[in-house]
């Protein structure tokens, strides 16, 4: 994912529209894997202002992400990979 932008940022969709069509497990495990890959949960917690093992926990298994997280997180991962998303 380091080394491939196009790959990266297809990745970065893919977690985002799975969510956004309804299938929040899928989107959550592919933002966790997306994150792990680039920013990392540390370098992520300090840019929203949330604790990396909150990140953590909201992108797992049993994680319950309140929009107002959610939507910090995924305005810095657009913004990190210079993409400007919009949902039609």
């Amino acid at each position: 994912v380091k080394n491939d932008k196009k790959f990266a940022e297809a990745l970065l969709r893919e977690g985002i529209d799975a969510m956004l069509s309804g299938d929040v497990e899928t989107g959550k495990t592919i933002l966790r894997d997306y994150i792990k890959a680039t920013v990392g949960f540390e370098k992520l917690g300090e840019a929203t202002g949330t604790q990396p093992k909150s990140l953590i926990r909201m992108f797992g298994p049993r994680g319950n992400p309140q929009a107002k997280n959610l939507f910090s997180v995924l305005g810095y991962l657009q913004k990190r990979a210079g993409l400007e998303l919009h949902v039609a």
